[in-house]
């Protein structure tokens, strides 16, 4: 840490604490992840490790740097690229919603990044306001790799922890214990979030597991057949029923000047069944991103260089990046 000066910490969480610094001779700003005594915390160790091992392999406009690692003192450091704000932070200056065209474009980055996530068959596992990055110019940058893991294949028939993303954000697999799940969580995230941008507004607040359950199949009808198996099968839920909603409340009854584009997205992000919810490279060709060519004036302000072969594509088929 001597290279660098602090100038306070920027945010702080269950594993450590991330401090905005300056390096001592380049001056530039950096964003420092200090974690708590990893040596005798297992958990602690095993999220760092993570982190270092997947954000080593990913590089992504969208996605946050990573620049140097060092371990000092059973701690580990991971210095990372400044970015000015997040998008809770945006929110929450923002209480009734970000503007379409502002949201539009956060969504459009944030679908890259966890696109991109998905090609690598890596999973982010706790999309949510706070682990996206803004800058003071609208570049969006996804964080927080924590919680995010590497697929295994169907023949390895494995296993993963179903305690991962924030509650609000929590598919309905995860909800209910489901072990064996995949990338439609990260798209389910998706949905919840671009409807929290266009409203200021969380869209299934719970204050508990049970009680968020409530709120999505209040929006949307029961669980699928499987889920409720699952549910009856936890031992956490032992002697609890699901809850009953006498009258669904739709996503366009809820939201009703929300454009129907928008919703649309939305909606295929929020599917019950996993398998039915879309992968996120269909979700970059959604006409909420096409119908005024929105992708392409993107892509040619961001990446001049592919403008012409975008442009030539783009009269044969709808080009997605």
């Amino acid at each position: 840490m001597e290279r660098y000066e602090s100038l306070g910490p920027v945010g702080e969480g269950s594993y450590g604490t991330v401090l905005k610094c300056r390096h001592r001779d380049s001056g530039r700003l950096v964003a420092i992840k200090k974690f708590m005594d990893s040596d005798d915390d297992k958990a602690v160790k095993k999220i760092a490790l993570r982190e270092i091992k997947l954000l080593r392999q990913l590089r992504h406009d969208n996605l946050v740097n990573l620049l140097e690692v060092w371990k000092r003192r059973r701690r580990w450091y991971l210095v990372f690229e400044f970015v000015d704000r997040t998008l809770l932070e945006e929110l929450e200056q923002n209480q009734s919603g970000l503007d379409l065209n502002t949201s539009r474009q956060y969504m459009y980055q944030i679908l890259r990044a966890t696109a991109f996530c998905h090609q690598q068959n890596i999973i982010h596992r706790d999309i949510k306001p706070e682990n996206i990055l803004i800058s003071q110019g609208g570049v969006v940058k996804l964080c927080d790799f924590g919680f995010a893991r590497t697929m295994a294949s169907p023949s390895e028939g494995a296993v993963y922890t179903d305690y991962v993303a924030t509650r609000w954000y929590r598919a309905p697999e995860l909800l209910v214990g489901d072990i064996k799940y995949g990338k439609p969580v990260d798209v389910w995230a998706l949905g919840c979030l671009l409807i929290e941008m266009l409203t200021g507004q969380p869209l299934f607040p719970g204050d508990s597991d049970l009680d968020q359950i409530y709120h999505i199949i209040r929006c949307f009808g029961n669980l699928t057949t499987h889920h409720q198996e699952l549910f009856y099968r936890n031992p956490v839920f032992s002697g609890v029923t699901l809850p009953e909603c006498s009258g669904r409340v739709q996503l366009h009854q809820r939201f009703p000047t929300i454009t129907p584009a928008a919703l649309d997205l939305a909606q295929s992000c929020l599917e019950m069944d996993p398998e039915r919810r879309a992968q996120c490279s269909e979700l970059l060709e959604h006409f909420l991103f096409t119908q005024d060519s929105f992708h392409i004036r993107y892509i040619s302000l961001c990446f001049p260089f592919l403008q012409l072969y975008v442009i030539s594509s783009y009269k044969n088929t709808t080009f997605s990046i």
